[in-house]
């Protein structure tokens, strides 16, 4: 009978990997590095030897194991297929296939910020919801919105890349993804930093952002402070990302909306202007959703990934 499963988090310089038993409970974790020489040949290989290298410490039989989740960067179908990981050198491929291949248990595969959703609503910020909205703002923004309690994958697993909905026609420069106007360009990390550089060169006010870095941190920092011209900020910000929830949410009703990603680190003020644009735009119908702040940190990908196996 299966007691125990794994959860594996792929990232661009790191593999985070998590021992669980069948619960949810963390058992274990660690990392190794993300060798992307000749074309990523190397990732999966170390990820399979890692994992058996675990089971022998702990004592684990394969008999014993749920299987394996991986999440990683990039559309990944239902089927375990990812469709190029540029981040990694990958070309189109099955992860299932080739890892089961060497570890000879049951593998499952998805989009990171798809499988970080699915952590969330299991151990985290999203607890209790089925149907749910999860946006990371980091130095992008991702997104993973789970219906019915499953990943919504789409057709090649691109679904839920809430990063680059379209949200301002007036826009010269390009995303990352050759496109003009994502919410990504306005709600990252690296998109509220613009728009705080943007506002200081536009304006004569004065403001605490004049005298050092600036960063969504220092933005917010000084929201916090009352600094009118970071408030501006804040509001632009706010109003990007309200209204494309907004129009999310009229699409898939979802019960709660997580907030995470290294932004989300500045806590509860992030609602004071995500929320009035959300509310004056969306259906009545999804007036009510619960905003929550994320809560697993860098652990959701590997509780995810770990989940994936787990609904099979």
């Amino acid at each position: 009978m299966s007691k125990y499963v794994f959860g594996v988090d792929i990232g661009g310089t790191t593999v985070k990997l998590g021992f669980f038993d069948v619960e949810g409970t963390l058992l274990d974790k660690w990392e190794i590095p993300t060798r992307t020489q000749d074309n990523g040949s190397y990732i999966l290989p170390d990820i399979a030897k890692s994992i058996q290298e675990k089971m022998e410490e702990k004592q684990v039989d394969a008999s014993e194991v749920a299987g394996v989740g991986v999440g990683a960067p990039g559309p990944i179908d239902s089927e375990g297929v990812v469709h190029k990981a540029v981040n990694l050198g990958w070309d189109t491929f099955s992860i299932k296939d080739t890892l089961e291949d060497i570890l000879h248990v049951p593998v499952k595969a998805g989009n990171d910020a798809n499988v970080a959703a699915l952590g969330e609503m299991w151990k985290g910020g999203g607890q209790g919801s089925r149907n749910l909205i999860v946006v990371t703002l980091g130095t992008g923004v991702g997104g993973g919105i789970i219906v019915e309690g499953r990943v919504l994958t789409g057709a090649i697993g691109a679904g839920g890349e809430i990063g680059h909905i379209h949200v301002e026609d007036e826009e010269d420069e390009c995303c990352g993804c050759g496109n003009k106007g994502c919410l990504e360009q306005y709600a990252s990390a690296t998109g509220i930093t613009r728009l705080a550089v943007r506002k200081l060169a536009a304006s004569d006010k004065e403001s605490m952002l004049r005298e050092g870095e600036v960063s969504a941190k220092t933005v917010f920092d000084a929201v916090k402070q009352n600094d009118a011209l970071a408030i501006e900020v804040a509001e632009e910000f706010g109003k990007y990302l309200g209204d494309g929830l907004s129009v999310i949410a009229g699409v898939v009703n979802p019960e709660t909306i997580v907030i995470g990603g290294g932004v989300s680190k500045a806590g509860e003020v992030l609602m004071d202007y995500i929320k009035p644009h959300f509310i004056k735009n969306v259906f009545h119908a999804n007036r009510d959703v619960k905003f929550a702040l994320a809560t697993l940190g860098n652990d959701a990908g590997i509780y995810g990934s770990a989940k994936l196996v787990l609904e099979a």
